[in-house]
């Protein structure tokens, strides 16, 4: 069992930048890929970007590559989400979710195996 908590959220302008914080609880943090969802007023959730358990390997959705950044810290149990030049349309809650790692775990894989454990979501909202 993983239990998970964000933090970081808030309400920022346009072109501003935020860091997103995941804290994993449980002794087997560097066994799992961790990732990052948000959901948008009136949308489905949609996948942002997620790194494997060692970190060598991310893969982010087409809105967030280049100015989002997934990382983690096995040590700290942490995985973090650094984002940069935030536009208005990337206001949504923020999920923090983790799965076991599996084989192929790189690219698409990162993304399309279901995540089993999920945090309560931190709010980010920015405004024009």
């Amino acid at each position: 069992q993983v239990q998970l908590v964000e933090s970081g959220g808030g309400l920022v302008q346009a072109g501003d930048s935020l860091r997103l914080s995941c804290a994993a609880s449980g002794r087997t943090f560097s066994s799992y890929v961790m990732g990052w969802f948000r959901q948008a007023p009136g949308k489905e959730r949609e996948f942002v970007a997620a790194v494997s358990w060692s970190g060598s390997n991310t893969y982010y959705a087409d809105s967030a590559q280049g100015r989002f950044a997934i990382s983690r810290v096995n040590g700290q149990n942490t995985v973090y989400l650094q984002m940069n030049s935030l536009k208005p349309e990337d206001t949504a809650v923020y999920y923090c979710a983790a799965r076991q790692s599996a084989p192929l775990d790189f690219g698409l894989g990162l993304r399309n195996r279901p995540y089993d454990y999920w945090g309560q979501g931190t709010q980010v909202t920015v405004s024009s």
